[in-house]
C-alpha cells in the first residue's frame, strides 16, 4: 500500500500508531534550508496529545533527523524522520481483530490485508501518522515565509458553536482556553469548551471544523486540472483521518449566489493585477490569483466513544455490545489545526517547486 504525498516534494509515511515509531522519507527537499529545532518543537506541541480537550496519550514527539540534515540544514538528499512511540497501550485493543469498532477502519483494513494488518490504535490509518507531516512542514514553513507565503489556521467550529473569522480575531491565543482549543475567538472558545465538557460527560464525541487562510501566493501558482490549488489541497486535506468535507472560498454557499455576486473584478495594473471584492477567490482554474485562499475542513466526531455500541463480532457472527476503552479525543478540531496547516504547507511547497517559483 502506498502512503505518499506530492510530486516534486515527496513525503512517504512509515510506521504505525502502536509500532515502535512513526516517520517519513522526504525526497525533493531543497538543499540549504534551515531546520530550526524550536520551530519544529512549537509545531509538534500544537498537535500534541495530553491536553484538556484531547487524548491523554502522552508522547514526547522528539523528532530525529536520521539523514538529509547536517549542522541544522538540509543537504538535498532524502530526509528520514523518526519519531519514537513511547506511550502506546496496546492492551486497550485486545478486542481486535474479532470485534471491529464502528466508524473505524478495522473491518475494511482487516479484509483489505486478509487479516494481516496491525489494527492497534488505528495502525497506519491513525492520526498518529500525522506527526512526521507536521515536523517536515515546520521546515517548509520557514522556507515559504522567505517567499512571502503565510499559512494560518484556527478552530472554526465545534458542533453549532461558530468562531469569528481569523481576520476578526487577535493574531494569537487570547487565553489558556483559546490556546488549548486553538481558537482565536475568546468568546466562542469559552462556549466550545463548555460544549466539549458536556459531550465528554455524556460519554460521547462531537464534530468540528478547522478554518485555514493562505496569503502571499504568487500569481499563477498551481498546475491545471488535477494539481491545481483546490484539487491538490482537497486531496491532502481529505487524507487527514476523520476529514469529511472541504470548502474553498464561499464553499457550498455559492448555490445561493448569482454570477454577478460571485464574480470578482480585476483591478491594479497590467504589471500588478489585483483581484477586487469583499472575498475574492484565491484560485481560479486551479491557479492562484494573489488573493488569500480560504479553506474550511470539517471533521467527524471521533469514532471511539466510551459507551455501549452494538456491532458485529466476527467470531460469533452476531451483533454484540462493545465498549471502546483507552484514551481518545472527544473532538478532533483542536489538534487538527496543526495538521491542516501542515498539509497546506506541504502542498504549496510541492507546487512552488513544480512551478519554478523558487530557486530550488
Amino acid at each position: 500500500m502506498q502512503m505518499r504525498l506530492g510530486e516534486a516534494l515527496r513525503i512517504t509515511l512509515r510506521g504505525s500508531s502502536h509500532g515502535p515509531f512513526v516517520g517519513a522519507i522526504v525526497e525533493g527537499m531543497p538543499a540549504g534550508l534551515l531546520v530550526d529545532e524550536e520551530d519544529v518543537k512549537a509545531a509538534m506541541a500544537l498537535r500534541k496529545t495530553g491536553g484538556t480537550y484531547s487524548s491523554k496519550r502522552k508522547e514526547e514527539d522528539a523528532v530525529e533527523w536520521r539523514s538529509g540534515v547536517v549542522n541544522g540544514h538540509t543537504t538535498g538528499e532524502p530526509i528520514e524522520i523518526h519519531i519514537a512511540n513511547a506511550d502506546a497501550r496496546s492492551s486497550d485493543y485486545s478486542f481486535l481483530p474479532d470485534h471491529p469498532r464502528p466508524g473505524h477502519q478495522d473491518m475494511v483494513m482487516l479484509k483489505r490485508t486478509n487479516g494481516e494488518a496491525d489494527l492497534r490504535g488505528g495502525g497506519t490509518s491513525s492520526a498518529r501518522m500525522t506527526a512526521p507531516l507536521v515536523a517536515i512542514a515546520a521546515v517548509v514553513r520557514s522556507w515559504l515565509e522567505g517567499h512571502g507565503v503565510k499559512v494560518e489556521a484556527h478552530l472554526g467550529a465545534i458542533g453549532s458553536v461558530e468562531a469569528a473569522s481569523m481576520n476578526e480575531c487577535p493574531p494569537r491565543w487570547a487565553n489558556q482556553i483559546c490556546k488549548e482549543l486553538r481558537c482565536r475567538d475568546e468568546k466562542a472558545a469559552k462556549s466550545m469548551a463548555e460544549l466539549v465538557e458536556t459531550t465528554r460527560r455524556s460519554r460521547n464525541s462531537i464534530g468540528s471544523r478547522v478554518d485555514l487562510q493562505i496569503e502571499g501566493l504568487p500569481l499563477g501558482l498551481g498546475e491545471p486540472w488535477f494539481d491545481g490549488i483546490e484539487p491538490a489541497m482537497a486531496r491532502a486535506m481529505m487524507s487527514i483521518p476523520a476529514a469529511r468535507g472541504v470548502e474553498f472560498g464561499h464553499g457550498f454557499g455559492v448555490q445561493l449566489m448569482h454570477g454577478s455576486d460571485h464574480n470578482s473584478p480585476w483591478g491594479g495594473t497590467a504589471d500588478q493585477p489585483v483581484l477586487m471584492g469583499e472575498q475574492p477567490d484565491g484560485a481560479l482554474a486551479g491557479l492562484s490569483t494573489g488573493a488569500p485562499v480560504h479553506v474550511r475542513v470539517a471533521f467527524k466526531p471521533p469514532s471511539s466513544i466510551p459507551q455501549v455500541q452494538n456491532t458485529l463480532n466476527l467470531k460469533t457472527n452476531q451483533q454484540e455490545p462493545l465498549v471502546v476503552k483507552g484514551r481518545h479525543d472527544p473532538v478532533l478540531g483542536p489538534r487538527a489545526v496543526a495538521v491542516v496547516e501542515a498539509m497546506a504547507l506541504l502542498v504549496i511547497g510541492d507546487l512552488m517547486v513544480r512551478g519554478g517559483f523558487t530557486n530550488a
